[in-house]
């Protein structure tokens, strides 16, 4: 069985048993006195879910190996890590500028702002590291040796944009146990998907990020570059509401016609291309010359497990 089918079926028991589960969580965490949205809940529960599908798959999916390659040299790519979130937040800061140019500003007092950066910081660099090694060393790193380097960009990052996109539409709070919750909250989140249209400008824009930081892991061979992307995103991403919420109305090309601000806007698109095109000098080529970094073995043609 190829690397893509064993984890399509583990993520796939992992999202059901999920389904099953998060009521009996929930419950359990309203009877001991914490509150949390159901989604939330739900969310959490597939992440542990899943995770354990796929490491019961861990020798079957080569998980280790994969995730050896991923993570190597963490010593000599802290730069790149670092290069990385100040591409991604110099990106996002012509956006914000370019807001501002138009009349938007901050709804917030600076200060504000200033207390709250620091956990938005941590709260990225932990999503970068879990993701990137999900998605890029795992699943891309996977299927690269099912279909090869190309096709592997392109559905990796369809499956990136999917996974961000399919998330419950509203925030509620249960008390009690409801068995069917899950499968509802499940049902209702993919949904979404049936208004294609709708949510055509959310998927192509995370489609673009999902490809600027599969083929900066293709360049440079780690994560690391594509988890400082991914991090310094995340930051801006959170910092774009505060900035930008008051004053003037921005233009849809701008804020973003979908659901996620933003990134379903034209104006992340053309970004998001223009890193594409300049990611080679940008991860640093320099380094690479230097014998310090080595890009990534990920041959175009398909190749074995």
């Amino acid at each position: 069985m190829s690397f893509t089918s064993r984890l399509v079926i583990a993520l796939v028991a992992g999202v059901f048993a999920a389904a099953i589960l998060s009521p009996f969580v929930a419950a359990i965490l309203a009877t001991a006195g914490l509150r949390f949205p159901f989604p939330r809940i739900f969310d959490r529960v597939v992440m542990a879910t899943v995770l354990g599908a796929i490491f019961l798959q861990a020798r079957r999916l080569r998980l280790m190996p994969l995730l050896r390659a991923g993570y190597a040299r963490p010593g000599t790519n802290f730069a790149r890590s670092t290069r990385g979130f100040l591409v991604a937040i110099a990106t996002v800061a012509i956006l914000i500028f370019a807001a501002a140019a138009m009349g938007a500003r901050s709804g917030e007092p600076a200060w504000h702002i200033w207390r709250i950066l620091p956990k938005y910081f941590l709260s990225a660099i932990a999503i970068a590291i879990i993701e990137e090694g999900f998605f890029r060393a795992i699943l891309f790193g996977g299927m690269t040796g099912d279909f090869g380097r190309t096709t592997a960009l392109a559905l990796s990052s369809a499956i990136y944009a999917l996974a961000h996109l399919v998330r419950s539409p509203a925030h509620f709070y249960v008390t009690g146990v409801h068995p069917w919750l899950g499968f509802h909250n499940l049902a209702a989140s993919a949904a979404q998907l049936s208004h294609p249209m709708l949510a055509f400008p959310t998927f192509f824009g995370l489609f673009m990020l999902g490809l600027v930081l599969a083929e900066a892991y293709v360049l440079t061979g780690t994560v690391y570059f594509s988890m400082g992307l991914h991090a310094g995103f995340v930051v801006g991403a959170k910092m774009w509401p505060k900035l930008t919420s008051a004053g003037v109305a921005l233009p849809g090309w701008l804020e973003g016609w979908g659901r996620i601000p933003l990134i379903s806007g034209a104006a992340a698109w053309a970004m998001a291309l223009g890193i594409l095109l300049l990611l080679r000098p940008l991860a640093g080529r320099s380094l690479m010359a230097a014998g310090n970094l080595t890009p990534g073995p990920f041959p175009e043609g398909k190749g074995g497990q």
